[in-house]
């Protein structure tokens, strides 16, 4: 609890001098460290080590070669550093909203942050690298090698703008990820055939997972830097000099060399740097059979133009999200139905089992669900991504289905029931002719809305690289440096999908009540 002035004031006059001149000092200290500016930088601790993690031994705090240069750049503002995480794919709108003073965790020099961000000097230079299995050495060494193959990559990097250029060119195929993990422990798995990545990200999962290569011959070089807000160019600058700083005496080295990527290309980039050469942010290599020029930023083309390059992509993937939705509310009905229909009219056993089903798919994340069945279960049976992603949504959605049917089940009057059995219908003829088609209006609009969920839900399958439309979007805002157009193309896109059948319900409830006596 803060102590009050007029406490402090109260407690001097009953004590001794010299306890109210240490009492006034420690408050003076306390005041002084509570109005110390901070230096708030953004990270995410989920993309690990090298460059952020939770420490181990403290898992409140963070460690990694990004939070030492954090640390470095605080210490030359005289600020304290804070840490802020934030999710990599984010970094960049919540620097330019404000939500920290800069952005590290491995954040790379393109020309489209270039144009949105105001970027400090680098401070690493990476290499892209192909990785391949083992057995795959000696055939898989440049893009060109990979045509009509599969390559991942992670979104939103130099390496996934790399390989979309490649696919036009080289006929592959990009499979893009939202963590570093995966990409390799599906290339072992083979589901994709390399995986093009940076050189830290490439040695540090060489060193947890045996049984790939990493070729020599690089594909680019690109760069890590810090990401300020456009309107903070000042203290951006201030950092530059202060990066500088630690160019010349040694500071950054020991950094580096302490994580363990310290190389030969760093002094040569500080020398650079140092004599005032400026450093283009990407430069392609001949592993990657591309022209430099393929680099084109869509930061200097107009929206119209860049509206109509990814248009296409965005429509392919609003294929892919009605294809994955249709289908999979389809199963999720079929299955549905029949989970009512047992839970209605099974006996005890059966409906224990359904109960146990209904909500083991409703009591856990579908998120969960998803990875179990796309990775968790990849030793015994190595699903397609599209078949887990349709299976994860029909099982879960089926729990939630079964509950809306065995509900209109049960509110159908007995006494119509009682009247068909009466007549002489047996159980199964009361199911078809009496209770369904009653259940099935019933059941109409909750159906109808629980679609339209699944629509949106079917955006979180991105996660086992199915290149839907909310995926296909993050990547073109990524890309682009802003969410604005990317954003209100997308949500055009899903009105498009939802709105129709949103009147489709509509009509057919009001066809079936003008039908009904």
């Amino acid at each position: 609890m803060p102590i009050s002035i007029l406490t402090t004031r109260r407690w001097l006059r009953v004590r001794r001098p010299r306890y109210g001149v240490v009492l006034l000092f420690c408050l003076l200290a306390h005041s002084a460290a509570a109005q110390a500016p901070t230096f708030r930088w953004a990270g995410d601790a989920e993309g690990g080590a090298p460059f952020v993690e939770a420490d181990p031994s403290h898992p409140a705090s963070v460690v990694g070669f990004d939070v030492e240069v954090a640390a470095l750049m605080a210490r030359g503002l005289g600020r304290a550093p804070e840490f802020v995480q934030i999710t990599f794919s984010s970094i960049d709108q919540s620097i330019a909203r404000g939500d920290a003073d800069v952005g590290l965790s491995g954040g790379e020099d393109t020309m489209t942050r270039r144009a949105a961000l105001s970027l400090t000097i680098p401070y690493y230079e990476f290499r892209e690298v192909l990785s391949v299995r083992t057995s795959d050495t000696a055939r898989f060494r440049t893009l060109a090698d990979l045509r009509g193959r599969r390559v991942a990559t992670l979104s939103g990097t130099i390496a996934y703008d790399l390989l979309l250029r490649a696919e036009g060119i080289h006929s592959l195929e990009p499979v893009s990820y939202d963590d570093d993990v995966h990409p390799y422990s599906d290339l072992l798995l083979g589901r994709v055939d390399a995986v093009l990545l940076d050189h830290v990200l490439a040695e540090r999962r060489a060193r947890a997972l045996p049984g790939f290569t990493i070729q020599p011959d690089a594909v680019a070089v690109g760069h890590y830097v810090g990401a300020f807000a456009l309107a903070h160019s000042a203290l951006r600058d201030t950092c530059n000099d202060i990066l500088r700083a630690a160019m010349r005496d040694g500071s950054l080295e020991r950094i580096f060399r302490k994580w363990g990527v310290w190389n030969d290309d760093q002094p040569r980039l500080y020398a650079r740097l140092l004599a005032g050469d400026s450093v283009p942010p990407v430069s392609l290599r001949g592993a990657s059979g591309l022209e430099q020029d393929a680099l084109e930023s869509v930061a200097s083309i107009s929206p119209g133009q860049v509206a109509e390059r990814y248009l296409p992509s965005l429509l392919r993937a609003s294929g892919v999200t009605l294809v994955l939705s249709c289908v999979s509310m389809a199963v999720a009905v079929a299955i549905g139905i029949v989970i009512a229909t047992g839970r209605v009219y099974g006996g005890r056993a059966i409906r224990t089992v359904l109960i146990g089903y209904v909500e083991l798919m409703r009591g856990t994340p579908i998120l969960l669900q998803l990875f179990v069945l796309y990775y968790g279960i990849a030793e015994a049976i190595r699903l397609p991504a599209f078949a887990a992603a349709l299976i994860g949504l029909a099982l879960n959605y089926a729990a939630y289905e079964s509950e809306i049917y065995r509900a209109a089940l049960e509110a159908v009057p007995q006494g119509q029931l009682e009247a068909a059995r009466t007549l002489g219908l047996s159980e199964r003829q009361v199911l078809l002719l009496i209770r369904g088609p009653q259940a099935l209006r019933l059941a109409l609009a909750p159906m109808t809305n629980d679609f339209i969920a699944l629509l949106k839900d079917s955006s979180l399958v991105s996660v086992l690289t199915v290149m839907e439309l909310t995926k296909q979007t993050q990547i073109f805002a990524t890309n682009l440096g802003s969410w604005v157009l990317p954003g209100v193309l997308c949500a055009a896109l899903y009105l498009m999908m939802s709105l129709p059948l949103a009147a489709l319900a509509r009509r057919l409830e009001r066809r079936w009540k003008a039908a009904t006596p």
